[in-house]
């Protein structure tokens, strides 16, 4: 007979294990099941161990920015080997450290490959198991290339886990990945190309602040070429030639390391959803507004796994997670909030974004108020070096409410959050400027970049 469950959670991440954490803890019978360590990508490959390694670059770029004026940078430098040190000493223990929690709560970890065999039934590398629910919260993998030689790139987690920083990388696309992963090597000494199909990396952020933050890239040796297609990878004597087209002209680039940053799918392939009924597309599993598989009822998903509104976020999937198993423990069809949830792309400085683009807010017909304000030559920017900075904000004339925030510049990823607040709340912008904020600190710009 099959091990027998309440609810089996697939997929280890924030998603699943919030999840797991709340229904046994209810009372439960829960398993948690992953084939990698537990953690996910946030915590072991992607969004800690990321900002470890920047911590190093900013400290680079901030004496850097500081020369002449009271620093000498002259031998300072990244020592990669003990950075990454660094960074284990936070990624090695989290598995253990999640597995603990989780037992705690009377969740029973298993490890494996979970595949479906019917509508509430899967084995976990063979073994067999049924549930009444199970969450699909499997998290997202490096889309496939469609050019010779894709094979030869690493992606994300490799780069997490790289000796040293070759000299010459190139990066394939243009988005989160590919940017902060550019600065991080830009500062560790390589040079850097990023090769992006788009006019500008970063689709998703106010194009004016994309336009500086490219600007401020080129100014520490980052090479971003817009429009540009990767036509073949091939190995070379001292590493890859890598052959791009722009405009119908073809040249090439000579790398040590050629790195895949264009893009993340849902990873779903070895879950064999068709035995279970489980209707999927491109963006994930396919389900209602509060999170449960459209096709079959003991299914639900959630995190970058699920077909949601929602950006593709740790915070995000650790939301949806808590309000899928809020749902499945209540019988309840709580939709997400997704109002006010604030996304960085960790480049030194750093973008931030909340809420709408201007052109999408424009079309929408609000009445809008654009409030632009450079703030390279402001007490804070001025105080570390940095003279490339602005924010834009804006604002509904009608009611007095953000609609959207724009942020480039250090500690911006902080400060974009009381403008998700605002969103999240309803505040005002009288509301926000009547804070009287510590000084001197970033924070107390906001009123004046209100």
């Amino acid at each position: 007979m099959p091990d027998s469950y309440d609810l089996t959670v697939i997929g280890a991440g924030m998603a699943g294990v919030n999840a797991a954490n709340k229904c046994g803890a209810a009372g439960w019978r829960v398993a948690i099941v992953d084939e990698l360590p537990y953690g996910g990508t946030c915590a072991l490959r992607g969004c800690d161990p990321k900002k470890i390694l920047r911590r190093g670059a900013e400290i680079i770029d901030a004496a850097r920015l500081l020369q002449g004026r009271g620093i000498d940078p002259g031998g300072l430098a990244i020592d990669w080997a003990a950075l990454m040190r660094h960074k284990r000493g936070f990624t090695d223990p989290v598995p253990e450290n999640m597995e603990r929690e989780l037992e705690s709560n009377g969740v029973e970890t298993l490890h494996g490959t979970a595949t479906f065999t019917g509508p509430n039934e899967l084995q976990v590398d063979g073994r067999p198991l049924r549930s009444e629910r199970f969450l699909i919260a499997t998290g997202a993998r490096p889309r496939p290339l469609d050019f010779a030689g894709a094979e030869h790139l690493i992606d994300s987690t490799d780069f997490l886990h790289l000796d040293a920083v070759p000299g010459r990388v190139l990066f394939v696309g243009g988005g989160f990945v590919s940017m902060e992963f550019a600065h991080i090597s830009a500062r560790a000494g390589a040079t850097v190309t990023v090769i992006d199909r788009g006019e500008r990396p970063l689709k998703a952020f106010d194009p004016d602040l994309v336009d500086l933050l490219v600007q401020r890239s080129a100014e520490v040796g980052i090479d971003i070429r817009a429009g540009t297609s990767v036509r073949r990878v091939e190995p070379a004597s001292d590493g890859y030639r890598v052959t791009v087209e722009r405009d119908g002209t073809k040249s090439s680039i000579e790398a040590d390391l050629v790195v895949h940053g264009a893009g993340r799918a849902p990873e779903l392939s070895s879950l064999g959803l068709d035995a279970a009924d489980v209707e999927t597309g491109p963006r994930g599993v396919a389900v209602t507004p509060h999170l449960q598989s459209t096709t079959n009822p003991a299914v639900w998903a959630a995190g970058d796994a699920a077909d949601t509104p929602g950006m593709p976020l740790t915070p995000v999937a650790v939301f949806e997670g808590k309000v899928a198993a809020s749902n499945m423990l209540n019988n309840e069809s709580t939709t997400p909030d997704y109002d006010g949830v604030a996304t960085v792309v960790y480049t030194i400085p750093e973008l931030a974004r909340v809420g709408m683009l201007e052109a999408d807010a424009r079309q929408t017909g609000i009445d809008l108020d654009v409030r632009h304000r450079d703030t390279g030559s402001w007490f804070s920017n001025y105080r570390v070096g940095e003279r490339t900075a602005a924010t834009k904000i804006l604002v509904d004339r009608n009611t007095d409410t953000i609609v959207g925030a724009h942020m480039y510049g250090p500690e911006y990823g902080e400060l974009i959050n009381f403008c998700a607040l605002a969103i999240k709340l309803g505040l005002t912008t009288r509301q926000l400027k009547s804070m009287t904020a510590s000084y001197p600190s970033v924070g107390s710009d906001l009123g004046s970049m209100l």
